[in-house]
Protein backbone atom coordinates (compact mmCIF):
# COMPACT_ATOMS: atom_id res chain seq x y z
CA UNK A 1 0.00 0.00 0.00
CA UNK A 2 2.57 2.53 -1.15
CA UNK A 3 -0.15 5.12 -1.75
CA UNK A 4 -1.44 4.67 1.83
CA UNK A 5 2.07 5.00 3.24
CA UNK A 6 2.57 8.21 1.26
CA UNK A 7 -0.78 9.63 2.47
CA UNK A 8 -0.14 8.64 6.09
CA UNK A 9 3.33 10.21 6.05
CA UNK A 10 2.22 13.40 4.29
CA UNK A 11 -0.64 13.87 6.77
CA UNK A 12 1.81 13.75 9.70
CA UNK A 13 4.67 15.89 8.39
CA UNK A 14 4.18 18.37 11.20
CA UNK A 15 4.87 15.60 13.77
CA UNK A 16 7.78 13.90 12.02
CA UNK A 17 10.57 16.40 12.57
CA UNK A 18 12.92 16.29 9.60
CA UNK A 19 12.13 12.67 8.66
CA UNK A 20 12.04 11.69 5.01
CA UNK A 21 10.11 8.84 3.45
CA UNK A 22 11.70 6.65 0.78
CA UNK A 23 9.18 4.45 -1.01
CA UNK A 24 11.48 1.80 -2.43
CA UNK A 25 10.60 -0.91 -4.90
CA UNK A 26 11.76 -2.54 -8.09
CA UNK A 27 11.56 -0.64 -11.34
CA UNK A 28 8.12 -1.85 -12.44
CA UNK A 29 9.21 -2.15 -16.06
CA UNK A 30 11.83 -4.73 -15.03
CA UNK A 31 9.42 -7.04 -13.16
CA UNK A 32 7.68 -9.49 -15.47
CA UNK A 33 5.53 -11.28 -12.87
CA UNK A 34 3.71 -8.18 -11.58
CA UNK A 35 1.30 -6.99 -14.27
CA UNK A 36 -0.17 -4.31 -11.99
CA UNK A 37 3.23 -2.87 -11.01
CA UNK A 38 3.42 -0.22 -13.71
CA UNK A 39 -0.12 1.00 -12.96
CA UNK A 40 0.54 1.15 -9.20
CA UNK A 41 3.78 3.05 -9.77
CA UNK A 42 2.07 5.52 -12.11
CA UNK A 43 -0.66 6.09 -9.49
CA UNK A 44 2.01 6.75 -6.85
CA UNK A 45 3.77 9.24 -9.12
CA UNK A 46 0.45 11.03 -9.78
CA UNK A 47 -0.33 11.09 -6.05
CA UNK A 48 3.17 12.43 -5.30
CA UNK A 49 2.67 15.24 -7.83
CA UNK A 50 -0.62 16.17 -6.14
CA UNK A 51 1.05 16.67 -2.74
CA UNK A 52 2.06 20.08 -1.44
CA UNK A 53 5.67 20.96 -2.27
CA UNK A 54 6.76 20.61 1.38
CA UNK A 55 5.63 16.96 1.30
CA UNK A 56 7.18 16.27 -2.12
CA UNK A 57 10.53 17.51 -0.78
CA UNK A 58 10.44 14.80 1.92
CA UNK A 59 8.86 11.89 0.05
CA UNK A 60 11.08 10.07 -2.43
CA UNK A 61 9.98 7.43 -4.95
CA UNK A 62 12.92 5.08 -5.47
CA UNK A 63 12.93 2.49 -8.28
CA UNK A 64 15.69 -0.09 -8.08
CA UNK A 65 16.97 -1.79 -11.20
CA UNK A 66 16.59 -5.55 -11.20
CA UNK A 67 18.98 -6.44 -14.04
CA UNK A 68 22.03 -6.73 -11.75
CA UNK A 69 21.00 -8.82 -8.77
CA UNK A 70 24.12 -8.13 -6.69
CA UNK A 71 23.82 -4.36 -7.17
CA UNK A 72 20.15 -4.52 -6.23
CA UNK A 73 20.96 -6.51 -3.07
CA UNK A 74 23.61 -3.96 -2.04
CA UNK A 75 21.18 -1.08 -2.54
CA UNK A 76 18.37 -2.76 -0.58
CA UNK A 77 20.80 -3.62 2.21
CA UNK A 78 22.11 -0.03 2.39
CA UNK A 79 18.62 1.48 2.39
CA UNK A 80 17.40 -0.83 5.15
CA UNK A 81 20.50 -0.30 7.29
CA UNK A 82 20.24 3.48 6.93
CA UNK A 83 16.50 3.58 7.70
CA UNK A 84 15.34 4.70 11.12
CA UNK A 85 12.07 2.77 10.65
CA UNK A 86 11.13 0.17 8.03
CA UNK A 87 7.50 -0.08 6.92
CA UNK A 88 5.69 -3.02 5.33
CA UNK A 89 2.10 -1.72 5.24
CA UNK A 90 0.80 -4.45 2.98
CA UNK A 91 -2.85 -5.02 2.25
CA UNK A 92 -2.07 -8.72 1.67
CA UNK A 93 1.20 -10.51 2.33
CA UNK A 94 2.63 -13.95 2.75
CA UNK A 95 5.88 -14.24 4.64
CA UNK A 96 7.30 -10.71 4.54
CA UNK A 97 10.93 -11.02 3.48
CA UNK A 98 11.33 -7.25 3.84
CA UNK A 99 10.14 -7.59 7.43
CA UNK A 100 12.66 -10.32 8.28
CA UNK A 101 15.49 -8.44 6.55
CA UNK A 102 14.72 -5.32 8.61
CA UNK A 103 14.43 -7.36 11.80
CA UNK A 104 17.78 -9.04 11.15
CA UNK A 105 19.37 -5.63 10.60
CA UNK A 106 18.00 -4.39 13.93
CA UNK A 107 15.50 -1.92 12.51
CA UNK A 108 12.13 -1.23 14.11
CA UNK A 109 9.28 -2.24 11.83
CA UNK A 110 5.75 -0.94 11.32
CA UNK A 111 3.73 -3.54 9.44
CA UNK A 112 0.20 -4.72 8.77
CA UNK A 113 -1.30 -7.54 10.80
CA UNK A 114 -1.89 -9.66 7.69
CA UNK A 115 -0.74 -13.03 6.39
CA UNK A 116 2.66 -14.23 7.51
CA UNK A 117 3.69 -10.85 8.91
CA UNK A 118 1.58 -11.45 12.01
CA UNK A 119 3.61 -14.64 12.57
CA UNK A 120 6.88 -12.74 12.26
CA UNK A 121 6.12 -9.84 14.60
CA UNK A 122 4.46 -9.79 17.98
CA UNK A 123 2.98 -6.31 18.34
CA UNK A 124 4.87 -4.17 20.84
CA UNK A 125 7.66 -6.72 21.20
CA UNK A 126 9.30 -7.11 17.78
CA UNK A 127 7.64 -4.17 16.01
CA UNK A 128 4.30 -2.43 15.68
CA UNK A 129 1.40 -4.06 13.84
CA UNK A 130 -1.49 -2.22 12.24
CA UNK A 131 -4.79 -4.04 12.81
CA UNK A 132 -6.31 -2.36 9.75
CA UNK A 133 -3.79 -2.04 6.91
CA UNK A 134 -5.86 0.74 5.32
CA UNK A 135 -5.86 2.93 8.45
CA UNK A 136 -3.42 5.70 7.53
CA UNK A 137 -4.08 7.45 10.87
CA UNK A 138 -2.90 4.39 12.85
CA UNK A 139 0.06 4.10 10.51
CA UNK A 140 0.98 7.73 11.20
CA UNK A 141 0.61 7.16 14.96
CA UNK A 142 2.99 4.19 14.81
CA UNK A 143 5.68 6.04 12.84
CA UNK A 144 5.38 9.13 15.05
CA UNK A 145 5.71 6.90 18.13
CA UNK A 146 8.89 5.21 16.89
CA UNK A 147 10.53 8.41 15.68
CA UNK A 148 9.54 10.21 18.89
CA UNK A 149 10.72 7.47 21.26
CA UNK A 150 14.12 6.21 20.12
CA UNK A 151 14.57 4.15 23.30
CA UNK A 152 11.38 2.19 22.56
CA UNK A 153 12.37 1.90 18.89
CA UNK A 154 15.78 0.44 19.86
CA UNK A 155 14.07 -1.98 22.25
CA UNK A 156 11.80 -3.27 19.48
CA UNK A 157 14.75 -3.44 17.07
CA UNK A 158 16.86 -5.52 19.50
CA UNK A 159 13.98 -7.92 20.12
CA UNK A 160 13.31 -8.14 16.39
CA UNK A 161 16.93 -8.99 15.63
CA UNK A 162 16.99 -11.71 18.29
CA UNK A 163 13.78 -13.21 16.89
CA UNK A 164 15.02 -13.11 13.29
CA UNK A 165 18.24 -14.89 14.26
CA UNK A 166 16.42 -17.48 16.37
CA UNK A 167 13.49 -18.15 14.05
CA UNK A 168 14.12 -17.16 10.44
CA UNK A 169 17.70 -17.99 9.44
CA UNK A 170 18.88 -21.02 7.51
CA UNK A 171 20.31 -23.02 10.46
CA UNK A 172 16.95 -22.89 12.25
CA UNK A 173 15.19 -24.09 9.10
CA UNK A 174 17.75 -26.88 8.65
CA UNK A 175 17.14 -28.07 12.21
CA UNK A 176 13.39 -28.03 11.64
CA UNK A 177 13.84 -30.05 8.44
CA UNK A 178 16.10 -32.51 10.26
CA UNK A 179 13.52 -32.94 13.03
CA UNK A 180 10.78 -33.49 10.45
CA UNK A 181 12.77 -36.08 8.49
CA UNK A 182 13.87 -37.82 11.67
CA UNK A 183 10.27 -37.92 12.87
CA UNK A 184 9.06 -39.32 9.56
CA UNK A 185 11.83 -41.91 9.47
CA UNK A 186 10.90 -43.20 12.92
CA UNK A 187 7.19 -43.32 12.19
CA UNK A 188 7.22 -45.63 9.19
CA UNK A 189 5.32 -48.85 9.67
CA UNK A 190 6.74 -51.82 7.83
CA UNK A 191 4.44 -54.61 6.74
CA UNK A 192 5.32 -57.88 5.12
Amino acid sequence: DMAGVMRGFANRLWQLGDAHLALVGPDPSSVTDDPEGVRVYEECVAQWHSLPSVARERIHLVCLQMDRVEDNAFMVNAIQRFATVVVQKSLHEGFGLTVTEAMLKGRPVVASRVGGIQDQITDGIHGLLLDDPTDTHAFGDAVVRLLGDPVFARHLARNARRRAIAEFLGPRQMMQMFDLIHGLNGSHVHTS
